[in-house]
């Protein structure tokens, strides 16, 4: 059993203050709106409601953290896996989208527990300027990427493979980057992104 099918819901915060000190490791989810963050996130925990996504996109504001208790001692955590706004829409007024902007690039240049970033990106659309705008933020941190290819169902296996070589190229200013193509529909990829994340989050057990 994987670690990440232990997720419970700890507590959400509309600010970066409101969050708990800095203490066990966090892998962070983070993508477009409409990317798959939520469903990804619930098959990779196998729960079907952990995270919630929004019916209008551009809606869920808060920043959701999901304890792993430790088995041998369930009242402590060893580990987080942070849900992150959504980013993107065009119908979100202005001032909140400058909102979620300082949420997301403070928490990914200044959290000092963050383990690694789990980047969604629409295998169908390919690397926004949204996208490009975030990696900014995470470059200069040095922080380990994911990037999985959401809706890779849509595509057949050779055009996955040419997909996720153009998202390596777009994202090249990542040093530690590893794409995978992903479907939370058909499990694809589900294996090798529970592996990644799993060795963040526990590296002296993954070693």
């Amino acid at each position: 059993m994987s670690i990440l099918h232990r997720a419970h819901f700890t507590t959400s915060a509309a600010r970066l203050d409101q969050l708990p000190p800095p203490g066990a490791p966090e892998v962070c989810f983070v993508g477009r709106s409409n990317a798959g963050k939520s469903s990804a996130i619930n098959v990779l925990t196998q729960q079907r409601r952990l995270a919630f996504s929004s019916k209008t996109p551009g809606r869920t504001r808060l920043i959701n953290m999901f304890g792993l208790p430790d088995p041998l001692e369930p009242e402590r955590d060893l580990g987080f896996l942070v849900d992150l706004p959504g980013y993107g829409y065009a119908s979100v007024a202005r001032e909140d989208r400058s909102q979620w902007a300082q949420v997301l690039g403070g928490y990914l240049r200044n959290r000092t527990s963050l383990a690694g970033v789990v980047l969604l990106v629409d295998i169908r659309r390919g690397v926004t300027d949204l996208d490009r705008n975030l990696i900014d933020w995470i470059a200069p941190s040095g922080k380990p990427v994911l990037a999985l290819l959401t809706k890779a169902d849509k595509f057949p296996y050779g055009q996955r493979i040419k997909a996720q070589f153009a998202v390596k190229k777009e994202l090249a200013a990542i040093g530690a980057l590893h794409t995978v193509p992903f479907s939370s529909t058909h499990r694809i990829g589900l294996d090798e992104a529970t592996a990644h994340i799993e060795g963040w989050l526990m590296p002296q057990v993954a070693a």
